[in-house]
């Protein structure tokens, strides 16, 4: 109970800095999935028209999954400096892999029978891509943002450590300053964006999926 009370009132007592915190955290997540959705989903459709293609590019987006996201941050601050662009610029090469992956699966395990109709009937090549693949698509699509959104709400409190801001702030200063109390004040916020972001893609997936099978 006296943990719980400390930090709840030190929630209250830096209001302003949380919801500032929370609104920098925000920023950088959404902008980060924004960036690796626009890059990964044509990056997709092209790999996954190739075996080549997909097996060089997919492994090399795949290796950068080993790399920490507290390495890839530091291996960038000596060439871009420290900031929000760096920060943003780590968390799109952490979301990159389970876009990419996932957008390259679900094209490429379309059945081949379903374009081949489609194109029978006189659709273009784009026409099939936007009213056939994607729809069809859309819902292993959504499962790679999921995945994706979740690995950058959690890393994005790395940020803190290169002065970009966001919930990483007080995890930061509560292990300074040895103090469980101010750690919860970023720790659950982030885990409430989490689970937030995990019901509301789930509840869009399964709109997508109800869609289709109307």
């Amino acid at each position: 109970m006296d943990l719980a009370f400390t930090t709840w009132e030190y929630a209250i007592g830096h209001l302003d800095e949380l919801r500032q915190a929370t609104t920098d955290h925000l920023i950088l997540v959404t902008i980060s999935l924004v960036i690796s959705v626009v890059i990964c989903i044509p990056l997709g459709v092209w790999t996954s028209r190739s075996w080549r293609k997909s097996k060089a590019i997919i492994n090399a987006v795949n290796g950068l999954r080993v790399i920490p996201s507290l390495a890839i941050l530091f291996l960038l601050v000596p060439y871009m400096g420290v900031g929000l662009d760096t920060a943003i610029i780590a968390l799109t090469i952490l979301a990159m892999p389970p876009i990419l992956v996932n957008t390259d699966a679900a094209f490429r395990t379309i059945n081949p029978a379903i374009k081949e109709a489609a194109a029978g009937m006189g659709m273009t090549k784009k026409q099939i891509l936007r009213k056939i693949e994607f729809p069809l698509a859309l819902p292993i699509i959504l499962t790679g943002i999921r995945t994706a959104s979740t690995e950058v709400i959690a890393s994005a409190t790395l940020a803190a450590f290169i002065g970009s801001g966001g919930l990483g702030l007080y995890i930061q200063r509560g292990y300074a300053m040895y103090q469980l109390s101010i750690l919860f004040v970023g720790a659950i916020p982030i885990a409430l964006l989490v689970l937030a972001s995990e019901a509301l893609l789930s509840s869009l997936q399964r709109a997508v999926q109800s869609y289709k099978s109307v």
